[in-house]
């Protein structure tokens, strides 16, 4: 059997003079060999005080990070692609029996409108396919397509401080024209039509090349609204387009508004996911790699190399101009962003 080192890395001050860390501890390394196609593990993190001994299971499901349909990068390698993730930790809970419901884990301001559309119907799906029902439970942040995301589930619960709401569309489009012009560089693109570099950094971005990208982001902002629309029928219709308009919400208002169902934490999701499933007890399993440890239901389920991702922890550069494969297209790739018209939040983008 093909045989993988899998190396996982708990690091403080890995190069400090880029990161300006401080109170660095020891490097440690936990090294061990497992199959390269071994799929996740389920590990119980939580047993139901009711009936300890039940073999009835609710599975955690973590969604965080960029939402984006390719593998995300780390410090120090690719991490795993989170639309494939979820794919298949969905299968996971679909086909075991003893897993009667999935509490969707949600942590992410959000990413691509593609990756967050194919993550909702995937859950979609996996609830019309098996009848197991689904909770979503928003943590620190369940903005733009991670609320998109949240809109999948069956219930939604929401931490009083969680950040959520950003109902709407970003194409973040940079122009370097400007700064050529004054060093004395210009640029020429020779292109099929005239619309053909709408987007192009080193172009000039006329008003018609802006409005038929306006009008991608404003179709695609519409079938977000209609999805809220549709899936959380409760919200005040005179308060719709205020509460859409990719304004944020704290938790506690997110529930007076009805964007989310209740306000608890991670036990108030499993007695939602308990009562949906039509069970007295059951426990809390959490699908994570081989060799992690994982003994806390709080555990986010790791990948191979426990680094944050460049686009999760941000990075510190006086000026970062990004002309590589994600970022030629001028679109938010310059800005560290995926290339993507995107349901994203973040604050001073």
């Amino acid at each position: 059997m093909k045989q993988r080192l899998s190396i996982y890395w708990v690091a403080c001050g890995v190069a400090a003079a880029t990161l300006a860390a401080a109170g660095c501890g020891p490097l440690t390394f936990v090294v061990g060999v497992t199959p390269a196609d071994q799929k996740p593990e389920a590990a119980v993190v939580a047993r139901d005080p009711a009936s300890t001994r039940t073999a009835n299971r609710i599975a955690i499901i973590d969604v965080q990070g960029m939402l984006i349909n390719a593998k995300r990068r780390g410090l120090l390698s690719q991490r795993e692609n989170p639309v494939a993730e979820l794919s298949e930790k969905l299968k996971l809970a679909a086909d075991d029996a003893d897993v009667k419901a999935v509490i969707l884990r949600i942590n992410t301001a959000g990413g691509a409108v593609t990756a967050s559309d194919i993550m909702y119907r995937e859950i979609r799906r996996f609830r019309e396919e098996t009848g197991k029902p689904v909770v979503a439970l928003m943590m620190d942040m369940a903005t733009s397509g991670g609320y998109y995301v949240s809109l999948s589930a069956d219930r939604i619960v929401a931490h009083p401080t969680t950040v959520t709401g950003s109902v709407g569309v970003i194409l973040q489009v940079v122009s370097l024209q400007p700064a050529l012009q004054n060093i004395g560089v210009t640029a020429d693109a020779i292109t099929s039509g005239a619309n053909k570099a709408a987007g192009n950094p080193l172009a000039p971005f006329t008003p018609a090349q802006r409005q038929t990208l306006q009008t991608l982001v404003d179709d695609f902002y519409q079938r977000f609204r209609d999805l809220v629309r549709d899936r959380r029928p409760d919200i005040d219709p005179q308060q719709f387009d205020t509460i859409t308009d990719g304004r944020v919400f704290s938790g506690d208002q997110a529930h007076a508004l009805k964007l989310v169902d209740e306000l608890g934490d991670l036990h108030t999701a499993w007695a939602e996911a308990k009562s949906l499933a039509g069970v007295e007890a059951a426990n809390l399993v959490l699908y994570h790699s081989p060799l992690a440890y994982v003994a806390s239901p709080y555990a986010a389920a790791p990948t191979h190399v426990e680094m944050n991702d460049a686009d999760e922890a941000g990075e510190m550069n006086l000026l970062q101009l990004n002309l590589g494969a994600s970022g030629a297209s001028g679109a938010a790739g310059d800005m560290g962003l995926p290339a993507a018209f995107l349901y994203l939040w973040r604050p001073g983008l």
